[in-house]
């Protein structure tokens, strides 16, 4: 008999939303502690980051959550693995930690961003790898099938949705720092990359079902390629707009650096 692992209301419900909550009043903490000191946040960046976790506590919370229909999974693994991670970096949460916490409190941050296992894993090719490599192996073998005979697998396989969706979103969008930014063509590279690989695989899963016993009848799981494919699209839409949003400010920054030194090297 299938275990489904979602939460479906109740004590467990209200535990998994905790999450977003949680993660919502650290980050106003934070703003309040910034502008407590006189440094400026833009209102933009908190909208964006309470928006991405309104998303998250949707993603995590029935109806998505506990539904038996392969089109609500797909909607939660959209807004859990792709629409939330992107409002979150916009929000720039790790610039926030930096400017909240005191000095001796930011120390050990600064060599965890500039750290080799946090190169490798905001690296172009490995967010993709990540994202494009992780549902593959869901959809594509019966691990999707053994997601809902065990809990435990299924909140693993959630995590790594959310994880890997961060760091592309993080990696793309440039709103934190990372151990080495890549260019915007190189982001835009990724982007187009894991968009690609994306769309592959709903035509997949459209073609030829998913792997294993999964209980889903073969017009639901039509149905859910589909909305993997448009609604991906949005996704990806958000990342290309938010990537070129920080190259405009990536060249206004550096335009205003050269008139600078151009003024001071005149005087």
């Amino acid at each position: 008999m299938t275990v489904h692992a979602h939460a479906d209301g109740g004590p467990a419900a209200l535990l998994v939303l905790a999450a977003p909550l949680a993660a919502l009043l650290l980050y106003a903490w934070g703003v309040r502690r910034v502008r407590h000191a006189g440094r400026p946040w833009s209102p933009r960046r908190t909208a964006a980051f309470a928006l991405g976790t309104v998303l998250l506590a949707v993603s995590l919370a029935p109806p998505l959550a506990g539904h038996e229909d392969f089109r609500a999974h797909v909607a939660q693994h959209l807004l859990l693995g792709m629409l939330a991670p992107v409002a979150l970096a916009l929000g720039a949460p790790a610039t926030l930690a930096l400017r909240a916490t005191r000095r001796e409190a930011r120390r050990p941050l600064a060599p965890l961003l500039r750290g080799g296992v946090l190169r490798a894993a905001t690296h172009p090719a490995s967010v993709v790898l990540l994202n494009a490599g992780g549902l593959f192996a869901l959809y594509l073998t019966p691990l999707y099938a053994a997601t809902r005979e065990s809990a435990g697998l299924h909140v693993l396989v959630h995590a790594h949705m959310l994880v890997a969706g961060y760091l592309l979103a993080w990696t793309l969008v440039a709103a934190d720092p990372v151990p080495h930014r890549p260019g915007t063509a190189t982001r835009l590279a990724a982007l187009l990359a894991a968009a690609a690989a994306h769309a592959v695989l709903a035509k997949l899963l459209y073609a030829h079902g998913l792997a294993g016993d999964a209980g889903h009848t073969a017009a639901e799981v039509r149905a859910g390629a589909e909305l993997m494919y448009y609604g991906g699209d949005v996704a990806e839409i958000a990342l290309a707009i938010a990537v070129l949003a920080g190259w405009r400010r990536e060249r206004v920054r550096r335009d205003r650096r050269r008139a600078v030194a151009a003024g001071v090297a005149v005087a």
